[in-house]
């Protein structure tokens, strides 16, 4: 039995592969909780009490009487980022053929190439799957700042009344108001269809058609409504694929704020600490193979961080 090598060849057919992966713009990861620099793996940053800043103690001073004294007070947090990394194993027989095919002028492949470009494809899938969870876990949101909709009460049912419920739920928020949306595609298709949502924003009857993002936003006072599309294979390794949606019908509205971070004084709801950027290399295994073989390796240094968790809500089942 031949042991199958990362391309295959035909000098007489002319192939077409079809590669199936994410678009680049299915990701939202790094518009939904930016990322920061951070100076080192550990890092640290401040929690201020809100009441401290919002409790009015008395200040009025009798002719000699002594001025209150207040005392400001921060809780200082200490994190460090998380490795993450994959690696691919290119034999270097492979990596000789490919050589040899490109300069006769019969293929194109370059198996590192596409190796590293396949790894970091699945690092940024990696990073969407955890801030799609962190924003669609009900438990990063304060008690009063959440909602659960069910049968008529969602969105892709036309009783429902979208304007309200989005509405009130920017109103619950504390000190700092949502100015993004997140959501998958569904709960997207849901709410720039309704006719309500519709009517808003035409100014007509009309209950037919389709609200773009931008009017949408502008509808709700947003700065920008982001919608993720990836997919994910739910399945174990060697069980038949069970391909599902990252993001699901939740609605998630977030304070976001690029300059927030460790030394950042504004509030967001989260925001991400990046150490050293994005990193890619390669090393040689004798060991691995007759000729041996070249590891391509990818990898990030990140920490997501929820900082704010009064300046979201999160409207659950929207459609």
């Amino acid at each position: 039995m031949s042991t199958p090598t990362p391309f295959v060849v035909d000098p007489v057919l002319t192939a077409i592969a079809v590669n199936y992966r994410n678009p680049d713009i299915s990701f939202i990861a790094d518009q939904v909780m930016p990322r920061v620099p951070v100076m080192g793996m550990d890092f640290k940053w401040t929690y201020y009490p809100p009441e401290q800043m919002f409790t009015v103690p008395n200040t009025e001073v009798g002719r000699k009487g002594l001025v209150q004294q207040v005392e400001f007070t921060g809780e200082e947090k200490t994190s460090s980022v998380k490795d993450y990394g994959l690696d691919d194993v290119v034999p270097q027989r492979d990596i000789e053929a490919a050589r040899a095919l490109r300069a006769a002028g019969n293929s194109a492949f370059d198996p590192e190439a596409r190796a590293v470009e396949g790894l970091t494809h699945l690092i940024q899938l990696d990073r969407e799957k955890r801030v799609a969870a962190m924003v669609q876990d009900a438990a990063n949101y304060d008690a009063d700042k959440k909602v659960v909709l069910s049968g008529a009460g969602q969105f892709s049912d036309s009783a429902s009344d979208p304007i309200g419920v989005i509405s009130a739920a920017l109103d619950a928020t504390f000190i700092m108001r949502p100015n993004v949306a997140a959501m998958g595609r569904k709960a997207w298709t849901a709410l720039s269809t309704h006719p309500d949502i519709l009517k808003a924003i035409n100014r007509t009857s009309g209950d037919k058609g389709r609200a773009s993002r931008e009017a949408v936003a502008e509808l709700f006072e947003l700065s920008e409504i982001l919608v993720g599309d990836s997919y994910i294979n739910a399945a174990r390794k060697g069980q038949t694929a069970a391909f599902e949606k990252v993001w699901g019908g939740n609605i998630a509205l977030l304070h976001r704020n690029t300059q927030a971070g460790p030394d950042g004084t504004a509030p967001a709801w989260g925001w991400t600490a990046q150490f050293d950027g994005r990193v890619s290399g390669r090393f040689f295994d004798p060991k691995v193979g007759l000729k041996g073989a070249t590891t391509l390796r990818v990898g990030e240094q990140l920490r997501e961080v929820i900082a704010a968790p009064a300046t979201g809500y999160l409207i659950e089942d929207a459609a």
